[in-house]
């Protein structure tokens, strides 16, 4: 099914370049522009996605062009089999003098969330437990658990009187719903050999050994409170070609808002440069981030990653679209964390469609991430359980000692109207099986 979807992305892409009018020179833009893009796609476990997602951006008179003045964000999307995005999404410098105020409202349903156990390297993923055509066949859903999660986020964001300099501030609000996957749902509809054993999964096995506590493993509601500074010095927020992005966030669930058992904080440092290494076509984008958790989290919360403005409808990792591509979505989930990545961006060709500016752009890049610390668990503890429920259990299939880099590499594809919609493709491989193999991610914006 990826290959048919990369063969009509293909297709599109060189019609679309056929019937362009080469025009260089960007137009300035005013008024009222917007972007939107289907989305279909389709997985024999979860059904057919159907939706789409609309920019809307706001230029006024134009005298702040390439700069929008409002930007509204919309995705609805849905699974046959039940998953789905629903987002709004608002972001602007005019609504109040001197702050930026970004917002977030999103409901994001996921029949089969990606769960490969805590602290990367030392929760063993054996891929053929889920791959149905292997004698070691346990379930598709093996590695996976439900989620439905409801979020509130707005951050604002100010000028201090230190040139570069200015200040974050925020609120969040998050309701999780967790469970096991629903086995009867995914099952309908599919022919007898294609569906999936009512077996346990791994989230199922990480509460029977007491690795997740009973007051955890079904969710709950959690509000953060943000502060930060940020020094800032790009020359164009969607693709840079040159300056600095530094931000210092702490991001923290106080006992008022949570119980004393789960009352913790996130506190992080990402800085991001961009080199020009041809001016207006050429450019290295670099990105480092460092994270770490104080207190006690829920399991949930520790993919979770604070920044100060949602580049997409997950801010999640490590591995996937968004942090370390190629290894796979929160394979690397630890109490500490820290990962980069590299990125040459080069823009292929500017030209102008339907009133609107273009341009064509591509990118290789490296990405790379670790563990720094564990999420504590009683391991004994857990084998002990483990063997009384199971005598012919095998520590070393699930539990490992050791910890290592996650690197993947790949390439990908930009368009772009009016410097700020941008449809994204990446492809990336990670550079060993027992973290990922080959990601394709389709979306919006540059990673950073």
């Amino acid at each position: 099914m990826r290959k048919k979807i990369l063969f009509l992305i293909a297709v599109s892409f060189l019609t679309f370049v056929a019937i362009a009018k080469d025009e260089p020179q960007d137009s300035v833009k005013t008024g009222l522009n917007l972007g939107a893009l289907p989305t279909i796609t389709y997985d024999s476990d979860f059904g057919l996605q159907y939706g789409a997602m609309v920019n809307f951006f706001f230029y006024g008179d134009g005298s702040t062009y390439p700069q929008y003045r409002h930007s509204i964000y919309t995705e609805i999307s849905r699974f046959t089999k039940g998953s789905g995005i629903n987002r709004l999404f608002y972001d602007s410098k005019y609504l109040i003098p001197g702050v930026r105020l970004t917002a977030d409202i999103s409901y994001l349903t996921e029949k089969a969330l990606p769960f490969y156990g805590f602290n990367g390297a030392e929760a063993f993923y054996n891929s053929s437990w889920e791959d149905d055509q292997s004698d070691d066949y346990i379930s598709r859903v093996f590695y996976r658990h439900e989620r439905k999660l409801f979020r509130f986020k707005t951050d604002f964001q100010g000028k201090l009187p230190i040139k570069n300099w200015g200040w974050i501030a925020g609120y969040e609000a998050y309701n999780f719903q967790i469970g096991s996957v629903d086995i009867d749902q995914l099952n309908s509809g599919q022919a007898a050999s294609s569906e999936l054993p009512d077996t346990a999964g791994l989230y199922d096995l990480y509460v029977r050994w007491q690795m997740i506590d009973e007051d955890e493993k079904d969710g709950g509601t959690h509000h953060y409170l943000k502060g930060g500074i940020v020094y800032d010095t790009r020359d164009n927020e969607p693709n840079p070609m040159s300056g600095i992005w530094t931000e210092f966030v702490v991001q923290g669930a106080p006992g008022i808002f949570e119980s004393k058992k789960y009352s913790h904080a996130k506190i992080s440092f990402t800085h991001r440069q961009y080199f020009t290494l041809i001016p207006n076509d050429l450019a290295l984008a670099v990105r480092l981030l460092y994270q770490t958790t104080v207190g006690n989290s829920p399991f949930y919360l520790y993919p979770l990653i604070s920044t100060s403005y949602l580049k997409g409808a997950n801010s999640e990792g490590l591995g996937g679209a968004k942090t370390v591509r190629g290894v796979l979505r929160n394979r690397v989930v630890g109490k500490s964390i820290a990962f980069g990545n590299i990125e040459l961006r080069y823009k292929l060709w500017r030209f102008h469609l339907l009133n609107q500016n273009f341009y064509i752009g591509t990118n290789l890049f490296t990405d790379a991430g670790v563990i720094v610390e564990n999420i504590p668990f009683d391991r004994d503890k857990a084998i002990g359980l483990a063997k009384a429920d199971n005598p012919e259990f095998e520590a070393e299939e699930f539990f490992a000692d050791k910890q290592e880099l996650n690197i993947g590499v790949g390439c990908g594809f930009r368009v772009a109207m009016n410097q700020n919609f941008v449809i994204a493709l990446d492809v990336a491989q990670s550079l060993k099986k027992q973290y990922g193999n080959t990601g394709i991610y389709i979306g919006l914006n540059y990673l950073f």
